[in-house]
């Protein structure tokens, strides 16, 4: 491809997979923090407000493009069922950095994913994009992987207070490498938030399906049947399309 001087990613399903374990998952380890620091509800109780909560909140963030933090969906379930705490109670930051702890310990990177960004860092600008309300947990992912070294531009949307399709989020990426964005190619999973999202910004979108594969062999995510976007399935496959392999 030419005239490209910048590669950006999106992160899950993109550079990683989070293979949750079915104990002690993240609302496991929210609810075992709430209870150390006094707030102790139980399970059955708090789950289904939580996830009317976390529903409307994302609902809404999708509507607007505008990001939400957890903390404030922890503590409009808490006040929900009677219990007075703010989202920004130590408790719930604790307890959310207990929640996104379970991210951090079952991220995984996709096969070969540390070997093409080697082979990507020498030529263009790296850059990262991520739909995550906890911007710290994403940094903590990469650290844990040791794949920061790579990246040139973090942008997670919980920190920007946007996330992805919006505007702005492909903006603040765009000044941020400084590149033109005809010259950046973004490659994302997501058909609507990183494909779409992207092209829009003016950006040059390669779609990755291999996470998705290897999850339903039976339903492929394909772009939006009105783009006409490269879809790689390896990472030799984004390789080649940058004749860098």
């Amino acid at each position: 491809m030419d005239n490209i001087r910048a590669v950006a990613f999106d992160l899950f399903n993109t550079l990683i997979t989070v293979d949750m374990p079915s104990r002690y998952s993240s609302i496991d380890r929210l609810l075992d923090s709430l209870k150390a620091q006094g707030v102790a509800v139980h399970a059955d109780d708090f789950m289904p407000v939580y996830r009317d909560v976390a529903r409307q909140f994302v609902s809404e963030a999708e509507r607007l493009g505008e990001e939400t933090h957890n903390g404030l969906w922890v503590s409009t379930a808490l006040q929900k069922m009677g219990i007075d705490v703010l989202p920004q109670d130590p408790r719930v930051t604790e307890a959310v950095e207990a929640y996104f702890s379970a991210f951090v310990d079952n991220a995984r990177p996709l096969p070969g994913t540390a070997d093409m960004l080697t082979a990507l860092k020498p030529r263009y600008r790296l850059g990262l994009l991520s739909n995550l309300t906890h911007g710290p947990a994403a940094r903590q992912i990469l650290d844990h992987l040791n794949l920061s070294s790579f990246f040139d531009v973090l942008l997670v949307s919980g920190d920007l207070g946007y996330r992805k399709p919006h505007p702005q989020v492909f903006q603040s990426l765009i000044e941020a490498l400084e590149v033109p964005p005809a010259s950046i190619l973004f490659v994302g999973d997501d058909p609507r938030t990183d494909v779409q999202g992207s092209l829009l910004a003016g950006m040059r979108p390669v779609q990755t399906i291999y996470a998705q594969r290897q999850r339903d062999t039976a339903a492929l995510m394909t772009p939006p049947s009105d783009l006409s976007v490269p879809v790689i399935t390896s990472w030799q496959d984004l390789l080649t399309l940058l004749d860098a392999s």
